[in-house]
């Protein structure tokens, strides 16, 4: 009987014990379109966060607590990415969620995350994520905006006004359009064709053809991401159109040019400064830490990084930074924490968050203009 209840006593002690354990960790929820059509954005998402969160563990973790990562695959569909969040807070009870990988899912929970007072960090790149603010809304990629504007600069500078538009119409390709109407005048361009294309289309010659009609035609810019961007730059040579073609920072990495293949040379994008760490000038404090990530990124999974990687970097670190100045693991004051971030150096820019302004970013110090050559990144000229 003794040796029973020595048993007995022992297994009450494990479980209390693990039962203790387990409320020592820092719960933070993650939801990443790791499969199905953006999976090009939550893969590398996924793989920066357990990289990442397992590094700070082994040092000794946040507040004296260890990190637990919680992760859902929503496949970029808004409905599931809704029904994960509602998991995360009511069941997972995690302190912030990192993502959706994609605008569209992000606006789908955002309503949710208001109500139930929990911060997120979004990797979606439309303006709608931050303007107009929500409170428990921040997010980490360059806005659609910002990217229309730089891309339009560049233009102008190249003396390049007369642009064509052919855009994804999803939640990214659909915002970024509008952004570039918006903004095209403030830059002196004049948008002479305004064409669109389905998540599932296989081919844009049709659009393509009535931009190739277009007289005096100097430029076309194609919002959008997924394989929607490689498919128009393929139909955009076997049309032999030879005016100069800009994509978004929605396809940003190598995948993209792996998609295009040889048709991809020349293409200008427009994309945050890590993939091409190694040109910055040494005076900017974003190549240190961009050359460090590619470095341990790319060691511990041996494929190239990507931007959507860097999203997902900057989120975590900018929570983590929120945490430590917080002292504490309350979502309110998590994310008071983060809207009063400034001067955070991260793989997108240097962020200053305030009531104002959820994203932090301004319009120089992130975006750099690209060139694909060679099946790889340079600098534009």
């Amino acid at each position: 009987m003794k040796k029973i209840m020595r048993i007995i006593l022992g297994l009450f002690i494990l479980g209390f014990a693990l039962n203790v354990s387990a409320k020592e960790t820092i719960k933070i929820g993650a939801i990443l379109a790791t499969t199905g059509p953006a999976s090009f954005l939550g893969d590398p998402e996924l793989k920066t966060l357990k990289l990442y969160v397992e590094k700070i563990n082994k040092s000794g973790g946040v507040l004296g607590k260890q990190l637990e990562l919680i992760t859902y695959d929503n496949a970029a569909n808004p409905k599931k990415a809704t029904t994960f969040a509602k998991r995360l807070i009511n069941q997972d009870k995690v302190v912030a969620i990192i993502g959706p990988s994609a605008s569209g899912d992000t606006l789908a929970i955002a309503p949710f995350l208001a109500k139930a007072k929990v911060p997120m960090i979004s990797l979606g790149g439309a303006i709608s994520i931050v303007k107009p603010v929500k409170k428990y809304v921040f997010k980490t990629p360059a806005t659609d905006r910002m990217a229309c504007q730089k891309i339009f600069k560049y233009l102008k500078t190249k003396g390049k006004t007369n642009v064509a538009l052919i855009s994804g119409n999803g939640g990214f390709g659909k915002s970024m359009r509008g952004q570039c109407k918006d903004v095209a005048s403030d830059y002196g361009i004049t948008i002479v064709a305004d064409e669109t294309y389905g998540p599932k289309d296989t081919d844009m010659t049709a659009q393509l053809t009535k931009i190739k009609s277009i007289k005096n035609l100097h430029a076309v810019v194609n919002p959008g991401f997924g394989q929607g961007p490689a498919i128009v730059t393929k139909n955009f040579r076997q049309l032999g159109l030879t005016q100069t073609l800009v994509q978004s920072h929605g396809v940003a990495s190598k995948k993209f040019i792996e998609l295009a293949g040889k048709a991809s040379e020349g293409v200008i994008v427009a994309s945050p400064p890590v993939v091409v760490a190694e040109l910055l000038e040494d005076s900017n404090p974003i190549k240190k830490i961009a050359l460090n990530y590619i470095k341990e990124y790319e060691g511990k999974y041996n494929i190239p990084v990507s931007t959507f990687g860097g999203y997902a970097y900057d989120a975590l670190n900018l929570l983590i930074e929120a945490i430590k100045t917080a002292k504490s693991v309350d979502p309110e004051k998590i994310r008071d924490a983060i809207e009063s971030t400034t001067s955070y150096v991260g793989l997108n820019g240097i962020f200053n968050i305030t009531k104002k302004d959820h994203l932090g970013l301004d319009l120089n110090s992130g975006i750099k203009m690209l060139v694909i050559k060679n099946g790889t990144w340079a600098l534009a000229k």
